[in-house]
């Protein structure tokens, strides 16, 4: 079970936000490339980028920030992006820089076709992150339910030859109130390619019981406000989770 430390990135800063509120936020950090090196420092083999202004502009908006932490990192662990990728040339421009995945997630649900094309073009670097709220997709940085069933959807874009997903409950986002187990193996199940999980992660007892179900399908989990806030210490999540793994 891999262990991966999210940087949610708003107005150049390290954030959490709860609900995916943008209005109700906390900083965690002002120097993103410090805090990726610390994520790497304890023993992180990879590593949650989202543009937070940018999925809700639409387009890239924390570039900067994103850079630094690119140098901060170098190519010691793969770094994965989403939010505001919306055409092929963003696409092409962060894995130049030296993002190792994309997350495509509104613009897969809105523009189909898009992501079809991103998977052709880039093949093995696209991953959907597909966000829900009751097994509803939600959309446009969680700000509009749409009335796509998580699994419709996810296998759909499997079949196009995404690499992932990651499924994020937003109901548990930031809220450190426990991963949706159960959700996100149905989503496992139904799928052949790999899902991480995402939203609520809160202690020890989570990554164990994510470990538990590992051979459904599930390859990771997004570590966001647990790991900042001090209620999971992510370098011993991360060697229990390997004992656990044999």
């Amino acid at each position: 079970m891999l262990l991966i430390p999210a940087i949610d990135l708003k107005d150049g800063h390290c954030v959490r936000l709860e609900k995916g509120d943008m209005n109700v936020s906390t900083t965690f950090g002002e120097d993103p490339g410090a805090m990726a090196r610390r994520w790497v420092d304890a023993g992180a083999r990879r590593l949650h980028l989202v543009d937070l202004n940018g999925a809700f502009a639409g387009k890239p908006v924390n570039e900067p920030a994103i850079k630094a932490i690119l140098r901060a990192v170098g190519d010691e662990i793969p770094v994965q992006l989403g939010g505001g990728i919306r055409d092929l040339d963003t696409i092409e421009r962060y894995l130049d820089d030296g993002i190792s995945d994309i997350i495509i997630g509104t613009a897969a649900v809105k523009s189909p076709g898009f992501l079809k094309d991103a998977c052709s073009a880039f093949g093995g670097h696209i991953i959907v992150g597909l966000d829900a709220k009751d097994g509803k997709v939600a959309t446009d940085g969680w700000s509009k339910l749409t009335g796509h069933e998580v699994i419709d959807l996810a296998r759909k874009f499997q079949d196009y030859g995404v690499n992932g997903v990651i499924y994020t409950d937003i109901g548990r986002d930031g809220m450190l109130t426990g991963i949706n187990i159960e959700a996100t193996v149905k989503l496992a199940q139904a799928l052949t390619i790999p899902v991480i999980a995402s939203g609520g992660l809160s202690n020890m007892a989570d990554i164990e019981r994510l470990c538990a179900v590992e051979s459904e399908g599930i390859e990771g989990v997004i570590c966001g406000r647990s790991i900042y806030s001090g209620a999971l210490d992510f370098a011993a999540a991360q060697k229990r989770a390997d004992e656990l793994a044999g």
